[in-house]
Order: C-alpha cells, then structure tokens, then sequence
C-alpha cells in the first residue's frame, strides 16, 4: 500500500479516535462510572456475578462495599477451571488466551485471562492510540515508509484443554492482523522462536536486511539485541544500519538505567522515546508527548480503576479509592477491575499522580519490590534516580542491579548490600557508593533518618559484578527474554544471595 495513502488513513482513524480520547480528558469520572457499570452489566450472569449479585449493583460505593479486593490467590481456582475449558466463571465470553505472566522472577507462573474484548478493546486499541499520539505528535514522520522491529517474549505458545498460554507478546503476536505483520520485522516465525539465543541471532539477520523506522520492546533485552546488531555489522551506530530509524517505543522496565547506552548507540538528536505502560492484565498508559516523562492514563479501555495509598497499604487502615479521589505525587498501588473478568485485582504495580487534569502518571516501582527492613521504605523510583544522577557524576554506565539488606546481628547495625554490574564502570567504587548513599538521603527523607549518624543503618555495600552476571544468571533460572528480570529491590536476600553465589 503507497505511503500517502497508509498516512491518510491513519490520519482519518486519528481524528475520529481524538474526540473519544477527548471525552475522557473532559469526563474522566464519569467514563469510568459508566464504564464500571457496563463491565458489571455483562459479567451479572456468570458464576462472579451471581455470587456478588452484580445485577443489584447501581454506583461504585456499592461495589466497592460488596466485591472484596483480590489478589492472584484468590483467583487461582477459577482460572485453572477456566483453563480446562469451563466457561461464564469470571466473564462471559469463553477465555481462550492466558498470558504466562513474566513480571516477577518467581518460579511460581501466573496465567492471566485474555478474553476476546481486552484483546481488540484494551491491548490492541492502545497499540493504535499509541500510534496515533506519535504521528499526532509529529506530523512528518516517516514511520509507515518502513518497518518496526518488534522484540517480543521467547515463549511458544502451548495448546492445552483448547485453551492456549504463553507470553502475553506472543499471543498479541499470533492473533495480529495481516497488515500488522507486513509492517512488522522480525516474521512471525522467529518472533516466537522458544530458543531466546538462537532467536537473537535470527531476529539480527533478518532485521538488518529491512528498512526499519521504529522499535518495540523492553529497554533491557532490546538492548542485547541491538548491541548484537552493531557487533554482526560492524558498525559504530545504528544510523548506520537503519538511517530511517526514528523513535523507539518502550514499557516494561524503567528505562532510566539505560538511557545513556541507548544515547550512545542512536545519537542522532531528534531520535525519539516513547513510554508504554501496559501488562499481562491489560494496558494501561500511554507517553502523549514528545520528550515527556509522564504518561496518559487511558481511561476507555475496559479497566476501572482504584488505588491503595501505600502509607496504608496492608495496614489495617488500608484505604481503596476511585480515580477520583487521588492526589497528587501520593505513592498509590494499582487496583483494576477488567473486560477480561478481574475484578477489583491488585496487579503489584505502584504509581505516582503527577497531574489530575489530565490524569497522568509515572510508575514508580511494585509493591513487593521495595527495602523497608528499617522502615526506609526505599523504592525502585528512589533507586532509579539516585544511580541515575551518580552515573552521570562518575561518568559510569549500568546494566542491571540489585539490592538487599543486611539484617542486623547483634550489635551490628543493618545496611543495604548491593550488587551492579557496569558497562563503563567508575574509576572509584568507593568514591561511586558515597555519591549513592548521599543522593538516596537527598531522595528519600526516611533512609536519610536511618543513615543520620549510622544511627539505624550503615553506609550501603556494593559489589560490582562480573561481566554477564545477571544474563547468566537469568539463564541458569529460565529466564531468559520477554520481560524477565532480576527484581531491582527486595526485602529478601534471596536474589542478591544467588547472584553472589555466581559472581564469586
């Protein structure tokens, strides 16, 4: 299809989807109020519905009092039934598709629901929106003159009682359009390849043969990707492969850790970053302007949303509120209820508000993913940007990392022990962890309490780990590609213990 007429269209599709997307710029509550009870409506008659008399319910206050907040756990029975083919448990479409969920290092996997509605009505509805932002964003972009190179999960998809789970990139990728894949680079064959190694090299020598203007993935495997790219071609940049190449879109870990490589390998000034936030339960979030941090909570897709504050979060005075109700700048948990039958489902994740008109957020950790041994509670968002500010000063380069406590003993004070491994490593470790500690106290006024006079916690431990560490230490668990990683934060020393084991 000829490039003007490709634009044209998306053009068209642009502006009709502008006044929806508008409508929940100016009705937020409202859309999510009637959205909550078009979602009640159709789920009234299934095994869920019965047993909350979902036909009764007339306002969010009393969903909120009758349907309890619910975790995995507590859905595990049902989804497994539902797994074997039993339908109308949770919503009325049959459930054909589980994302094997690859959020966690976990050995345990979680297999969320993918109905037919969140696949057409929340995942793919913001791949377009998605599009149409940028291309609204820029308007002689150069996006539809080639292809993007998509970076998904490394799982095959396994048929099992009818039903079918895998990666939730490699269902998206199996049940895409005929046009999606003629726009897309690498074929559908390699892209769900279930050897990750043998699929990185058969991704590089099929993709550098194409003209590619975009990227898809994780920061973190595309990165492996793309320096093994610049390694088969020989070349300096990827400008030099892919001169075309314009804008990169980005979700499932924060790229602050690797912005400066990314710089390194795409110098060009006006290349382009954008932010998705999205997940096996659904799609959440989308980066709506050009060279932003923020991301636009998008309020259509089939999720009604709550929130935890997480200064009560599993307290006895845990506090759940609508969108309504949130404040800025406030640590909040995640609660959705879903076109693919979640209701009221805590997904892990923690957000910050940093605008109400329009609601836009940063994701700024999970809320297993944290160090409050002490009661610092140190969170991924306050890591990311201490290390980011102290790579800067030192002139050093990160690529993955991981901390832990160290739990006090006897007299012995406690401490946080990490663990980085370093692409450009600083001249002075020493003199790297004294600008760390001073930028968390500067970050995070309850590790700065701690660490006052050593009173409570000593200065951090850092080791710095040999090269490939994490990789091999991600292959020796399974781990490897889709959104696998190492958790950057954790109460436990199960991960930093494994990894030290390794390094040694």
């Amino acid at each position: 299809m000829p490039i003007p007429i490709v634009n044209s269209i998306a053009s068209w599709f642009l502006k009709k989807r502008f006044h929806q997307i508008d409508l929940f710029l100016k009705y937020p509550n409202e859309v999510q109020e009637e959205l909550l009870m078009q979602l009640l409506y159709k789920a009234k008659d299934t095994e869920f519905g019965k047993n909350y008399s979902f036909d009764s319910i007339k306002n969010y206050r009393t969903f909120a009092d009758r349907v309890p907040i619910s975790s995995y756990e507590d859905y595990q029975d049902m989804i497994e039934r539902s797994r074997l083919g039993e339908s109308n448990i949770f919503w009325p479409q049959p459930i054909k598709w589980f994302a094997k969920s690859s959020g966690t290092t976990n050995a345990k996997s979680k297999f969320i629901p993918v109905s037919q509605d969140s696949l057409e009505h929340c995942h793919y509805a913001a791949s377009k929106d998605l599009l149409c932002l940028y291309l609204n964003n820029n308007e002689n972009s150069q996006l539809f003159t080639g292809k993007s190179l998509r970076l998904g999960g490394s799982k095959e998809l396994y048929k099992e009682n009818g039903t079918v789970f895998g990666d939730l990139s490699a269902i998206l990728i199996d049940n895409m359009p005929f046009w999606a894949e003629y726009s897309s680079t690498p074929s559908n064959k390699v892209s769900l390849m279930n050897n990750w190694e043998e699929k990185m090299q058969a991704i590089v020598d099929e993709t550098i043969q194409e003209n590619v203007t975009s990227l898809a993935g994780v920061p973190s495997w595309m990165l492996v990707l793309l320096n093994n790219v610049l390694e088969t071609t020989g070349k300096d940049n990827l400008h030099d492969i892919w001169p075309n190449l314009e804008v990169y879109f980005h979700g499932g870990v924060s790229f602050l850790p690797y912005a400066a490589q990314y710089k390194n390998i795409l110098p060009k000034k006006d290349f382009r970053y954008y932010e998705i936030y999205n997940a096996s339960e659904g799609f959440f979030a989308i980066q709506d302007r050009n060279k932003s941090s923020e991301l636009l909570l998008m309020l259509d897709y089939g999720i009604f949303y709550e929130f935890i504050p997480m200064d009560t979060y599993g307290t006895k005075d845990e506090k759940i509120i609508p969108l309504s109700q949130v404040q800025m700048h406030k640590n909040y948990a995640v609660i959705i209820t879903t076109n693919a039958g979640l209701w009221r489902y805590k997904i892990g994740d923690t957000i910050r508000f940093t605008s109400i008109n329009p609601y836009r957020i940063k994701v700024s950790g999970r809320t297993k993913h944290h160090i409050n041994a002490f009661g610092e509670e140190l969170i991924i968002e306050n890591a990311e940007d201490a290390l980011r500010k102290v790579c800067k000063k030192t002139k050093s380069e990160i690529i993955d990392y991981t901390a832990a406590p160290i739990f006090m003993e006897g007299r012995e004070k406690g401490a946080h022990e990490w663990i980085i491994e370093f692409k450009t490593p600083p001249e002075d470790i020493h003199y790297f962890n004294e600008l760390l500690d001073n930028a968390l106290k500067s970050l995070n006024s309850d590790y700065e309490a701690k660490r006052y006079n050593n009173m409570t916690l000593n200065k951090p431990t850092i080791h710095v780990a040999r090269e490939r560490l994490f990789y091999d230490w991600l292959k020796a668990n399974d781990k490897l590609g889709g959104q696998h990683k190492v958790p950057r934060l954790s109460n436990s020393r199960i991960y930093l213990e494994g990894l030290l084991k390794l390094n040694s």
